[in-house]
């Protein structure tokens, strides 16, 4: 049995710790700010960007340091009274993606209001600034546009380069540097498409039990996999 074949039986592994969290200019400022906690003004803070930017890496990351409590989003679907933590920190993780139902913006400022008085911080993660949620409640609306809101942006080329390797690495593949050369000049700039890519490769490799290399690479461009820039 080869080595590749042994790794077959292993699992993907994914990271979380703050070694692993790729810093570079575009979630430098995130990370900053979430390095400020308990510092937060209003005692919140909102961390935005596309999918797949690191946002629930770094909130993970926060809530081990801070010991907060990780509340699933579709808690906002239920009664604001429901919506109910111990004080202390909270972290609600994709929070745009729950709102939109009757009782998400009453549960949402209940959690806000709950948490600041109780002396505790809450951190939000969502795709987009919370200047663009759709909210009409003007207490959760006024309350969420005060709050800190860090973005974090597309990766540059170094860091989409970096990115390919962490997801190759992740599942126990070693790559050339000629092929990480050859990606990122023809992927899409960001992170679901170095992720999807490499993704992409590694089924490849193994449906035709050959390396990963530029050719290998070229092939699975054209067909589509990954998301291609060209």
């Amino acid at each position: 049995m080869s080595d590749r074949q042994l790794n077959l039986e292993l699992p993907v592994r994914t990271a979380l710790g703050r070694e692993d969290f790729l810093v570079a200019p575009c979630n430098a400022a995130a990370v900053a700010w979430l390095d400020r906690w308990p510092d937060w003004p209003g005692r919140m803070l909102v961390v935005h960007g596309p999918e797949g930017a690191g946002k629930s890496h770094l909130a993970e990351v926060w809530r081990q340091a801070s010991g907060a409590c990780a509340l699933p989003v579709e808690i906002l679907a239920g009664a604001p009274a429901q919506v109910q933590v111990s004080g202390g920190a909270v972290l609600l993780d994709d929070v745009d993606r729950g709102l939109g139902g009757a009782a998400a913006e009453p549960a949402l400022l209940h959690l806000v209001n709950y948490v600041r008085e109780s002396g505790g911080s809450l951190l939000l993660t969502a795709q987009r600034p919370p200047a663009r949620w759709s909210v009409g409640l003007p207490d959760l609306h006024s309350r969420l546009i005060a709050a800190p809101a860090v973005g974090i942006g597309p990766p540059d080329e170094a860091l989409l380069a970096a990115l390919l390797a962490k997801f190759f690495h992740e599942r126990q593949i070693q790559v050339g540097g000629e092929v990480i050369h050859y990606l990122i000049s023809r992927i899409e700039r960001s992170y679901a498409a170095a992720r999807r890519t490499a993704e992409a490769l590694d089924a490849a490799a193994l449906a035709g039990k050959r390396p990963i290399t530029v050719p290998l690479a070229r092939l699975v461009l054209e067909a589509g996999g990954g998301t291609s820039a060209v």
